[in-house]
């Protein structure tokens, strides 16, 4: 199954594309495909787990670091950081034509991309949860980056930096294939059995012997031909072709709103001034005055 991001970006709106696979085999030929196709190589990713037995894709980047910067939602996110974890391939197309977008699904799912929803519900039954593992990557994010908590006392001259950081909500689409309506038509064949009645005309020659006197009105000594041709009939079949059904495709869209709820976090700053006792939490300094 394959998903279709849009997400919106200050230069204009981009498309991402992403179908995960469990076989390296399958992902290899979807891009061989994709590439055949007329989708630039830049264009296609793919991104296993790095930290095991299999080949880094992109050197120096983790798949962590590339799923952050992908515009997915964090169930998303969490889920294929959860099925690559698990030795899993996931295959991205970014900034390809237009055009070819259908033509890129269809190789995607052809080569047997599966279905990422029905897997995740298969792993939270043997115990997993989005929870925990939102919960890991956010420790894993923060271990990475910054380590552990510390405090720090500024010397003379010095300066430390707490950077204010505000989350802003970007709501994007993508396109979810419910699946697929084939129609075929091909030709099959069915025996036929008629009955119909065929006339025969035949000719007979009898010769026999008589012994009677010639009588005035038998011609005589006369040159006589007697034709007669035998006839029969024969079938002739033909066949007449009508169209007795019709079957269409018709494919229609249609516009629904939805509401979205999150959540977007935003640092908030307190600042202790033990000079005159004043404490102020709206990211500036209170001076009191007694």
């Amino acid at each position: 199954m394959t998903y279709t991001d849009q997400a919106a970006s200050p230069h204009g709106g981009s498309n991402t594309i992403t179908a995960f696979y469990d076989d390296r085999s399958e992902a290899d030929n979807a891009i061989e495909r994709l590439a055949a196709a007329g989708i630039p190589r830049s264009s296609i990713q793919i991104i296993a787990d790095t930290t095991g037995t299999t080949t880094p894709i992109e050197e120096g980047k983790g798949f962590w670091a590339y799923l952050g910067e992908l515009f997915l939602a964090d169930d998303d996110r969490t889920t294929y950081a959860e099925g690559i974890r698990r030795g899993g391939y996931l295959v991205t197309v970014t900034g390809y034509p237009l055009d070819l977008h259908d033509a890129a699904l269809d190789i995607l799912d052809d080569e047997g991309s599966i279905n990422l929803d029905e897997r995740a519900k298969a792993w939270e039954s043997e115990g997993w949860s989005r929870e925990t593992s939102n919960g890991a990557f956010a420790a894993s994010s923060y271990d990475r980056t910054s380590g552990s908590a510390s405090t720090s006392t500024l010397e003379a001259d010095g300066e430390e930096v707490i950077p204010v950081v505000e989350e802003e909500l970007q709501i994007g689409k993508r396109d979810v294939t419910n699946g697929r309506v084939k129609v075929r038509s091909y030709v099959t064949e069915t025996p036929v059995t008629e009955n119909v009645s065929l006339r025969n005309e035949n000719v007979e020659v009898t010769r026999r012997s008589v012994d009677r006197p010639l009588t005035g009105n038998e011609d005589a000594f006369v040159d006589r031909t007697i034709e007669a041709e035998e006839h029969r009939e024969e079938a002739v079949v033909s066949k007449d072709a009508r169209v007795v059904e019709e079957i269409s495709l018709r494919k229609t869209a249609e516009q629904r709103e939805e509401t979205i709820s999150d959540t977007v976090r935003k640092t908030e700053v307190e600042i202790d001034d033990d000079r005159d006792g004043a404490v102020r939490t709206d990211g500036t300094t209170g001076v009191r005055r007694d």
